[in-house]
C-alpha cells in the first residue's frame, strides 16, 4: 500500500448514489478507495456507475469482507475514524500520506465498537447547528478530504 496516498474507507455503506460521488471524488484525487462489507447495493450497478460516470476505470477500489481485513491491509496506515460523536475537529488534524479516513453507513454512523476502539482517531466536523443530527456521507467526505490535500500541499492552483 502506497504512503504516497490518502485512503477514504466506507464502513458497510447503504446508499448507492453517495458510494458513487465519493468514487468520483477519490477519481479525481487520486484517493484510494476501501469498501468494507456488507455494502447495501452491488458495486456493478448501472445507478452507482452512473452516478461516478465514466470516472470508475480511474478509481482505485479495494473491497474488504470485514472492519479486521481492512486493517490487516493497512497495518502502517493512521485511521481517522469520523463521528458526530466526537469533539475534535477534523481540521485539527496533521494529516499525513497513508492516512485513511475513515466513514460509517449514512443512517447509524460508524459503530459503538469502532469507536470506543479507535477513541484518540475519532474526529467530528463541526456544525453551527444543533438541528442536523449529521452531514450527507459524500458531503462529509469531501470536506475531509480536502482538508487532508490541502494540508500536503496537493490543492493549490490548477493541477491540468
Amino acid at each position: 500500500m502506497s504512503s504516497k496516498l490518502l485512503h477514504v474507507v466506507l464502513f458497510e455503506p447503504e446508499i448507492h448514489p453517495n458510494t458513487g460521488n465519493i468514487a468520483r471524488l477519490c477519481a479525481a484525487t487520486q484517493t484510494c478507495l476501501h469498501l468494507i462489507e456488507p455494502l447495501g447495493f452491488r458495486v456493478d450497478e448501472r445507478s452507482i456507475k452512473r452516478a461516478g460516470l465514466d470516472y470508475w476505470p480511474y478509481v482505485d477500489l479495494r473491497k474488504h469482507t470485514n472492519i479486521a481485513a481492512f486493517q490487516t491491509s493497512m497495518p502502517t496506515s493512521r485511521c481517522w475514524y469520523f463521528t458526530t460523536k466526537a469533539k475534535h475537529s477534523y481540521a485539527e488534524i496533521d494529516y499525513q500520506w497513508g492516512d485513511a479516513l475513515v466513514f460509517g453507513p449514512e443512517t447509524s454512523g460508524l459503530p459503538k465498537e469502532i469507536l470506543e476502539a479507535n477513541w484518540p482517531q475519532c474526529v467530528t466536523i463541526p456544525m453551527l447547528t444543533t438541528h442536523v443530527r449529521s452531514l450527507n456521507l459524500a458531503t462529509a467526505t469531501a470536506i475531509a478530504l480536502y482538508e487532508a490535500l490541502r494540508q500536503l500541499g496537493k490543492m493549490t492552483g490548477s493541477n491540468k
